[in-house]
């Protein structure tokens, strides 16, 4: 089982791990791989995401309740240009395969609906394997392209 987790500042050491690991990141090749996030940017992006969301922003970390570690990362934000909100689920390569991530997705719902969140999207490349999670978890197509799949699911 899995739990989410209000990160503090000097957590944020997990999420540079997470997003620096090629494993972990290699659905996002297509897109550069893994991403850079070096200490002076933790305190802009902490502000942003954890303390002043205005409502558009929510992020977690992901704790396995077993050993207490921290496995993933979900997240959602309200996407201007499209005016919906997107997804994001992020979970250890170690720990994929485990049903943890189809947890995190159920909780973010959660969380979303919670927050008066009628609807959660996720543009999703068309090879990434976690189109099937999303799609295990109540999401559905709305489009797609020679690039990736929307999917949506209403909260």
């Amino acid at each position: 089982m899995v739990r989410t987790y209000i990160p503090e500042y000097h957590d944020l050491w997990f999420r540079q791990k997470l997003l620096a690991d090629p494993e972990t990141m290699e659905y996002n090749s297509a897109y550069g791989g893994v991403i850079s996030f070096p200490e002076e940017k933790w305190s802009g992006w902490y502000n942003r995401w954890i303390v002043n969301t205005e409502g558009k922003r929510f992020y977690r970390y992901l704790k396995n309740e077993d050993d207490n570690e921290l496995i993933g990362e979900i997240a959602y934000h309200y996407d201007d240009t499209q005016a919906i909100y997107l997804a994001n689920i992020i979970v250890l390569a170690k720990y994929r395969g485990k049903g943890f991530g189809g947890q995190g997705l159920l909780l973010l719902c959660e969380a979303a609906k919670n927050n008066g969140i009628k609807a959660l999207y996720d543009d999703i490349a068309n090879d990434n394997p976690s189109v099937k999670l999303f799609l295990k978890c109540g999401f559905h197509a709305v489009y797609r392209t020679h690039e990736f799949i929307m999917v949506k699911r209403d909260l």
